[in-house]
């Protein structure tokens, strides 16, 4: 996942918002970002989707007192804590928001529009009913750095050994032109939150980088069954351990929250 998941930022900036650090305007506008418009479906007392601004305020009446991520993939429920039904929708949608101080939960819904070239995104969160239990394989922000740092080395040395695009100069170039843009486009994570969260997400994002450019790059010189399998078996460990560093450090407000830090 090499771009800030949508889970990602309305989480971050609803948290920032719920804290007291930023607005209801400049959160909503952070949580669109590059995206057209942004709603909210199935919140209690309401008919008919509604704007983030109305929607934050409204979680908050409720009593959610803070946001998570859950970035799940198949075989790996990260981040969620059930029913099932809404276990279903978040991995259909590859991610999803998990309150905090309310048994409810965000899945958003992507509808793309306009000509080649000029196509925009407008996105509809469906509220849903949520199991109030810990989420699953959720690391703290400790583990997950140690995690990323070992993951990182032994990723770039398999995938060189293999000769496989996405290692060496090209990748570093590549990776570096993203954080040079992202840079540039955006705060990493919202105000409030720990430097180390910080920095946990930015390895974490260079790391899914360098795992998406080994897939999207082709083979490389693996090119027997043998060597492509090596391959992705390199890069599975490596994506999930990437995905639980983005939950861990977008989930840290929270953490931090419960244990009295902030």
């Amino acid at each position: 996942m090499l771009s800030e998941p949508r889970s990602g930022r309305l989480a971050a900036w609803g948290n920032a918002l719920l804290a007291g650090f930023v607005s209801p305007d400049d959160a909503a506008l952070a949580v669109v970002g590059d995206d057209t418009v942004h709603r909210v479906e199935g919140l209690p007392g309401e008919s008919a989707p509604v704007g983030l601004t109305l929607a934050l305020g409204r979680l908050r009446t409720l009593g959610v007192t803070g946001l998570r991520v859950a970035l799940p993939a198949p075989g790996h429920p990260l981040g969620l804590s059930g029913p099932p039904e809404f276990n279903a929708r978040a991995l259909q949608a590859e991610e999803a928001v998990v309150c905090f101080g309310a048994a409810f939960g965000l899945v958003p819904q992507v509808y793309e529009a306009g000509p080649e070239g000029d196509v925009h995104a407008e996105v509809v969160w469906q509220v849903l009913p949520v199991r109030e239990a810990p989420p699953a394989d959720v690391p703290s922000l400790g583990e997950a750095e140690r995690e990323l740092a070992e993951a990182l080395r032994e990723a770039t040395e398999v995938l060189s050994k293999l000769d496989v695009a996405g290692s060496g100069p090209v990748a570093e170039a590549a990776i570096d032109a993203y954080r040079a843009r992202a840079e540039r486009g955006r705060e990493v994570l919202a105000p409030g939150y720990p430097p180390r969260a910080v920095r946990v997400l930015e390895l974490a994002q260079r790391v899914a980088l360098l795992v998406s450019l080994a897939y999207d790059n082709g083979h490389g010189g693996a090119v027997s069954s043998s060597e492509m399998a090596a391959r992705a078996e390199a890069l599975r460990p490596v994506e999930r351990t990437a995905r639980r560093a983005q939950v861990a450090a977008y989930n840290s407000f929270v953490e931090e929250r419960q244990r009295g830090v902030r």
